[in-house]
């Protein structure tokens, strides 16, 4: 059995952990807000976007090498993950899906330095690498987007997947496989804020000018560049969410294991001092 100063040294050990975590927690809460935030702010804009496209590719037969599809023989997947981890099983659950996809058949450009890792660890073949910061930028994404363009059109890849997480609320982050090139449907496209659109969208009536054919031309590049800022956004704010309630939680599995120590260590003195008082007394009594 561990003696009281043991005890106490273990409960000195697991209190500073504890303040460890609470201060990571209360910085990633911070953090939380302002990702959680940028990813609503950009969800109005991208319904725009994505309702301009589909009505000038359901209205109108105009072709763009975007939008044609063709039978897969290889895949390309944009990964996108956590930079660091301590952010419980967000990253573990987003590699779960990511591993699904046939290795043979398949190659992966990553954004986060865990999706590197993965990949890397795995086996799998990987053509690029880009980097996001904690407040993703425009530029960032428009570099991953572009780099996806091009295999697509040059026929490296025949379809291109994005593999993330899609924020839901602080404490639901979905890993999810969504359809990137060729350009489709909502259906296959997993934004939130997006999903309601189809009716509206349906019962909508537009003019183009000059013509669809140039609209579409300026427009698909835009659209794809800020399809992937707002999944990068949406990782975003699931990482320090998924991290801010991790570290809560071992906060309070810290707190509650002090808890529990400092009552051992309190009946262990107990009966400590009770052992010493009946050895007086029985001396007493000789």
């Amino acid at each position: 059995m561990a003696s009281v100063r043991e005890i106490r040294r273990r409960i000195r050990s697991v209190g500073a952990t504890a303040q460890i975590t609470r201060a990571m927690q209360m910085v990633a809460s911070s953090k939380m807000r302002r990702a959680q935030q940028a990813a609503i702010n950009g969800q109005p804009f991208a319904r725009l976007l994505y309702r301009i496209q589909r009505e000038v590719t359901r209205t109108t037969e105009v072709e763009h090498a975007l939008l044609t599809r063709r039978e897969v023989r290889r895949r390309g997947i944009v990964l996108v993950a956590a930079d660091k981890g301590l952010c419980g099983a967000l990253n573990s659950n987003l590699f779960r899906v990511a591993a699904q996809y046939d290795p043979a058949s398949t190659v992966f450009v990553t954004a986060g330095k865990r999706a590197g890792q993965f990949v890397a660890r795995t086996g799998r073949t990987l053509v690029a690498e880009f980097e996001y910061t904690d407040t993703p930028t425009f530029a960032q994404a428009r570099a991953i987007a572009s780099f996806a363009r091009d295999l697509f059109l040059k026929r490296e890849v025949d379809e291109v997947d994005i593999v993330a997480t899609r924020f839901v609320n602080t404490l639901t982050q979905e890993p999810t496989s969504m359809e990137f090139l060729p350009v489709g449907e909502i259906t296959k496209l997993k934004i939130p804020g997006l999903e309601k659109l189809e009716q509206e969208i349906d019962d909508a009536e537009c003019v183009f000018e000059p013509s669809a054919a140039g609209v579409l031309e300026f427009l698909l590049g835009h659209y794809l560049n800020f399809i992937v800022y707002q999944v990068l956004l949406n990782a975003k704010a699931s990482e320090q969410s998924a991290r801010m309630v991790a570290m809560k939680n071992a906060t309070d599995n810290a707190e509650g294991l002090i808890e529990d120590l400092s009552l051992e260590a309190n009946k262990l003195r107990q009966g400590n001092i009770t052992q010493e008082l009946l050895e007086i007394a029985g001396g007493q009594a000789e």
